[in-house]
C-alpha cells in the first residue's frame, strides 16, 4: 500500500516573484478559503500547468482554470484579481477540459498591460482545495517550471 505515498511536485506556473497565499491581495485566497497555495507576481505573459494532471474546467471568463493531479488534487489556477469583471478580455487559453498536461503545457497567455491598464493585478495564484498546507520553496525569484515544493 505505499504507491500512494508519493508525493507530486508543484512546479512556477510563470516566472516572477514567489509570494505567501497569506500575502496575495485577495481576502478569498490569503484567508485559505479556497486551500493553501501561493501567488506570483508575473513577470511575462505566458501562464504554464503548476502540476502534471488534468484539466477539469475552464470557466467562461477565462480568468479561473480547475485542474486536479494525478493523484485527484484539485488545483485552482487563477489569473489576476478581480479580472473575472473582464470577461475573459486579456486573457487567451490554450487547454480545454479533459486535457492531460504537465508543467510544460502553456494553459493561457495573459496580456499584461492590459490587464493592468483595466485597473486589475496581474497576481497568479494557485490554490490546493481542501489543504491546509503545502511544503513550498524560501525562494523570492521564480523561473517558469521551477521546482516550488510537493503536495
Amino acid at each position: 500500500m505505499f504507491f500512494n505515498r508519493k508525493k507530486e511536485v508543484v512546479f512556477a506556473a510563470v516566472s516572477g516573484e514567489l509570494i505567501k497565499i497569506e500575502d496575495v491581495n485577495d481576502p478569498v485566497f490569503s484567508s485559505k478559503a479556497m486551500g493553501a497555495g501561493f501567488g506570483i507576481e508575473p513577470e511575462e505573459a505566458a501562464v504554464y500547468s503548476p502540476i502534471n494532471g488534468k484539466v477539469v474546467s475552464v470557466f467562461p471568463t477565462k480568468h479561473t482554470i480547475l485542474l486536479e493531479t494525478k493523484k485527484g488534487q484539485p488545483v485552482l489556477v487563477h489569473i489576476g484579481i478581480d479580472t473575472v469583471e473582464l470577461n475573459g478580455q486579456g486573457i487567451e487559453v490554450h487547454v480545454d477540459s479533459g486535457q492531460t498536461i504537465s508543467e510544460q503545457t502553456l494553459l493561457a497567455t495573459v496580456d499584461l498591460p492590459f490587464i493592468l491598464e483595466q485597473g486589475k493585478q496581474t497576481t497568479v495564484i494557485i490554490a490546493f482545495e481542501n489543504r491546509e498546507a503545502i511544503e513550498l520553496t524560501n525562494a523570492v525569484g521564480v523561473n517558469v517550471h521551477d521546482n516550488l515544493g510537493i503536495l
